[in-house]
């Protein structure tokens, strides 16, 4: 896992790009558009967890891909270019595959934005954001963020514990593996329960709930945030107004037509392509400036 300089901007400016990001590969269809989305994505998810990333865009994203993109087909026959027909004799459309491709590219996409929004957005900058807003909420997802890692990295320890004593799921038949399964749930109930008691009397210990009760922060924020916040709404200003005015127009129903190469959308391509890309640049120019930092030593 690298290190991630995109991270270290201040949690509005993170939870800002990550809004329009997400937002603009849900609503926008224009397979550019996709495309550069999709790219960037799954870039960025290989800097932040490596060869964890991969393997799950190989063995997870890509057959979810193809299987949301070949199921369209199946069940939508609308458009005016018939490639085929099924045996039912309904036909096979251009339009929805195409179709099909673009959607399953946009929830791939999406989810693979969420991966990267999990691992920057940690607990700490959700309750920053929202703790005064909807304290119970904030603290309530940020619990829930921090519940799944701690409860897989809890229950390898046990594993590898009733391991030692004989007491794995993978020794015994068929009846002692479920025996030492339900034995490995239960010692993992016990402690995520112990674990809330203590939680909770942390919690009240150090007055949370009560009136006038403040929050330490490390955040700050700094001419570089301001630069990448004019940046961010800049390009998403630049991308709604493209949106608006008909430079992302595109549509897969009833024929395949839409804007391409006109100057003004390949202006606004860019633009998507930019703010889609920031966080990959900030890295890059981070690791250059590292390394030559590092040449000096």
């Amino acid at each position: 896992m690298n290190r991630d300089a995109f991270a270290g901007f201040h949690p509005v400016v993170n939870f800002l790009w990550f809004g329009f990001v997400l937002v603009f590969s849900m609503m926008i269809n224009h397979p550019v558009c996709l495309a550069v989305s999709l790219l960037c994505a799954v870039a960025y998810s290989v800097y932040l967890n490596g060869r964890k990333a991969v393997r799950f865009s190989l063995l997870v994203m890509l057959p979810m891909l193809l299987v949301a993109a070949a199921l369209n087909p199946l069940f939508n026959h609308q458009g005016g270019t018939i490639l085929a027909y099924f045996p039912d004799g309904n036909p096979l459309t251009l339009e929805s595959v195409a179709y099909g491709v673009a959607a399953s590219v946009m929830l791939v996409t999406v989810i693979t934005w969420f991966s990267c929004f999990n691992a920057v957005i940690t607990s700490d900058k959700f309750v920053y954001l929202f703790g005064r807003f909807i304290p119970a909420l904030s603290l309530i997802f940020s619990m829930a963020l921090r519940f799944v890692p701690r409860f897989k990295a809890q229950i390898k320890i046990i594993s590898n514990a009733q391991k030692c004593v004989g007491r794995d799921v993978s020794s015994g038949n068929l009846l002692q593996k479920a025996k030492h399964g339900i034995r490995i749930l239960s010692i993992m109930v016990t402690w995520a329960l112990e674990n809330a008691v203590e939680t909770a009397g942390s919690m009240k210990s150090r007055g949370y709930g009560l009136p006038g009760r403040t929050a330490f922060s490390i955040f700050r924020f700094d001419k570089r945030d301001r630069l990448a916040l004019i940046f961010i709404l800049s390009c998403a200003a630049l991308i709604i107004t493209g949106s608006v005015t008909g430079g992302l127009t595109f549509r897969y129903f009833p024929t395949i037509k839409g804007l391409w190469d006109t100057p003004y959308s390949i202006i606004v391509f860019a633009v998507y392509l930019a703010l889609c890309a920031f966080p990959i640049v900030v890295n890059m120019k981070e690791d250059v400036t590292w390394k030559r930092y590092e040449s000096k030593i």
